[in-house]
């Protein structure tokens, strides 16, 4: 049985900018403790740079083969993370990261060097993410010209998971990605888009406190399902 944390936070939301996914942070929330948390990072201007979608199946090209292969080293630069369920889109990501452990484990080594220099905690989610951002963006811009307009958009989504069945239901999410291509909100060409939260259990009902992050399930220790 896996047992959740269900202490209670305060949740600051921020607003979302047209064409541009922002992350909703929970105010005072240390994104460098144990849990589980599920990531979502977008191209700029959600250009389909990774490959495309055929008969509901995902062909990478190779830029895209190389983000699947950045988020695959980052247990290699991120001593405390496990991966989940994760897969790279035409133009996004979709990942499930588990922190865990103790937090005077050493950190190893981040892939490349930060896109923009920011106080970030080191181990923690955004620590994470900016440096799979980074180390896509220079592998990608060995191969390609570099625009000089960045690869990504500036900010990432990323949801505390709460719960066991909200984990399920996300992994489900993650992995039926391709399927729902034609109706995907980052796809920039789909006519009808559905919520860019669909994935939640309920999506009408508003979560008046945010909980802590998801205990690293057994499970998850050695789980890397990569879609």
């Amino acid at each position: 049985m896996v047992r959740f944390n269900t202490e209670n936070k305060s949740l600051a939301r921020s607003k979302f900018v047209k064409q541009h996914r922002h992350s909703i942070r929970l105010q005072g929330y240390d994104y460098a403790q144990v849990g589980a948390y599920f990531i979502t990072i977008v191209t700029r201007q959600r250009a389909c740079l990774f490959g495309r979608i055929l008969n509901d199946e995902l062909i990478l090209n190779t830029a895209g083969q190389v983000v699947q292969s950045m988020w695959n080293e980052l247990p290699a630069h991120f001593s405390r993370i496990d991966l989940d369920t994760f897969i790279v889109m035409p133009n996004h990501i979709h990942g499930i990261i588990h922190i865990r452990g103790r937090r005077d484990q050493t950190v190893g080594a981040q892939h490349a060097a930060p896109l923009h220099k920011r106080n970030v905690q080191p181990g923690s989610i955004g620590a994470i993410v900016r440096s799979f951002k980074s180390a896509v963006t220079k592998r990608y811009n060995e191969k390609h010209a570099p625009s000089g307009l960045g690869l990504w958009q500036r900010n990432y989504y990323e949801h505390v998971i709460r719960d066991e069945n909200s984990l399920i239901r996300i992994r489900e999410y993650i992995a039926a990605n391709p399927a729902r291509w034609s109706i995907d909100p980052e796809n920039p060409f789909a006519t009808l888009q559905e919520s860019k939260d669909i994935w939640r259990i309920d999506n009408i009902t508003t979560t008046v406190g945010a909980q802590h992050a998801a205990p690293l399930p057994v499970a998850a220790k050695t789980l890397s399902r990569n879609l």
